[in-house]
């Protein structure tokens, strides 16, 4: 008899919906917003009229001048190492394009940083890619493991955040329990703001697959459908867009901070992501296959180091703790364990089955984030890793004693504060060759300077929360 169970998604069936931006007129659109995510998840942009976007779209390569501290710009502060000179061209990608439910008449777009002048790469060729821009680093990885390595992976993204009536004192707009009915009353200012942003999704052409209450004090999480990487991060972006736009409308705070109240498990963006082998290796219910073992084994390996980009910030520590249901702090995975940092969802059934990644919050810049995780992906998937580390799918690596966890090969926590976090990136040298030494540092750089910016001296932990969740 056949158990198998989930919607079957391949890369092959996952389509992203992409409007023709040759019929802009017909769109309604009288107004672009080209956006872009800085280094510390920052979402930016510029309005453009539809009369200078088309005049745009005619030019050899279509995009705007930014200056190049726009990557590292954090909370009016330039990070070290930053040039405060200079612009990039940020030229738009036209797949992107969507419309903004919540700003009648505009459409928005994401694109990539290039170099204004060309100059010669490392195989002598003319090249204007920028290491530093968050997309062009997930797409160079991405394809480097389909090109050089046959397999291919989908992405789905559960989008956590609360609402809040006002953000100085921090106050959520409803208390409910998880998945309660009572969170999402008739009439209720909550229910407006979450039909009006599932509705502005579906207007996107975003996949939504269900929306619901969670566990913390007014707050809801979004549920939207697999894509590739890039297009996932991309709707990641759109799909946080959409909830702050939306909430503001009605006067409202959507916040995506980790943990603003410590009576709870707190907000993530955990990610689902499936292995597919383009070389036809084919998947079983009683195991995984070659390609997802391998690439489970090095996430496993480096997450430590992965954790300075998919938890950037003070905060995200607050919410990875033991008994929290939010991950745990062993290094470990488990068979449908929400205690584990990498949940296997779906275990034995092979056409749905994938790795949920729990260990990624909304602070962290979604295209680095998947990057990161895509980078020991590589490594993993590169050198066939073995999975050393077995299963841990009855009690939670906490819960075991110190022998129980060695003989599952659980050796290593992750990171108990940012510091640590950025410590173990710069000890991960397999980690940094791909990512690349310039990315690496000047991210840390970012990093250390958006930790300081949050976490002010002076201010009490009101004060702290209060600008975490305006950051945020």
């Amino acid at each position: 008899m056949d158990y198998s169970h989930g919607v079957v998604y391949t890369p092959q069936s996952v389509q992203s919906c992409k409007l023709d931006v040759s019929h802009l007129d017909t769109l309604g659109c009288s107004y672009v917003r080209i956006y872009w995510v800085d280094l510390v998840n920052i979402r930016r942009c510029r309005i453009v009229p539809i009369e200078h976007f088309k005049a745009l779209l005619k030019s050899n390569r279509p995009g705007v001048n930014i200056v190049k501290v726009c990557l590292g710009l954090v909370y009016l502060m330039m990070a070290p190492g930053f040039q405060a000179v200079g612009e990039y061209l940020y030229t738009i990608d036209t797949t992107t394009l969507k419309p903004c439910p919540f700003a009648p008449g505009h459409f928005a777009i994401l694109g990539q940083f290039e170099e204004k002048t060309a100059f010669p790469g490392p195989d002598g060729n003319l090249t204007v890619g920028v290491s530093l821009c968050p997309r062009t680093l997930l797409r160079r990885i991405i394809e480097q493991i389909k090109q050089s390595h046959n397999t291919e992976f989908l992405v789905g993204f559960e989008s956590e955040f609360i609402l809040l009536k006002s953000t100085d004192p921090v106050d959520p707009v409803h208390i409910h329990d998880y998945s309660a009915s009572a969170g999402l009353l008739a009439g209720s200012l909550e229910a407006l703001v979450l039909q009006e942003i599932a509705d502005g999704l579906r207007t996107a052409g975003i996949s939504l697959e269900m929306f619901h209450a969670e566990a913390a004090p007014g707050q809801y999480e979004v549920v939207t459908g697999p894509l590739g990487p890039l297009e996932a991060a991309d709707a990641l972006i759109y799909t946080r867009e959409l909830i702050a736009q939306t909430a503001a409308k009605h006067g409202l705070h959507a916040t995506f901070a980790p943990r603003p109240f410590m009576t709870s498990a707190g907000s993530s963006a955990h990610a689902h992501i499936s292995v597919h082998s383009t070389s036809g290796e084919p998947k079983s219910a009683d195991k995984m296959s070659k390609h997802e073992s391998a690439f489970l084994a090095a996430l496993l390996a480096h997450l430590p180091a992965i954790a300075a980009l998919t938890l950037p910030t003070a905060a995200s520590y607050k919410r990875m703790v033991d008994g929290a249901w939010s991950g745990g702090t062993y290094v470990s995975y488990g068979t449908e364990n929400r205690e584990a940092p990498v949940r296997l969802s779906n275990a034995t059934s092979p056409s749905s089955r994938n790795f949920e990644v729990r260990c990624i919050d909304g602070t962290a810049n979604p295209h680095v984030a998947l990057a990161a995780v895509f980078a020991g992906g590589l490594i993993g998937i590169r050198e066939m890793m073995a999975l050393e580390i077995k299963d841990c799918s009855g009690n939670t690596a906490a819960e075991l004693t110190e022998t129980e966890r060695r003989a599952l090969g659980i050796t290593k926590r992750m990171p108990f504060s940012i510091a640590e976090a950025r410590q173990a990136l710069e000890q991960d040298s397999a980690l940094c060759d791909v990512l690349g030494a310039e990315f690496v540092k000047k991210y840390l750089s970012v990093n250390k300077t958006l930790e300081a910016a949050l976490v002010q001296d002076g201010e009490n932990e009101e004060q702290q929360l209060t600008r975490l969740v305006k950051f945020y």
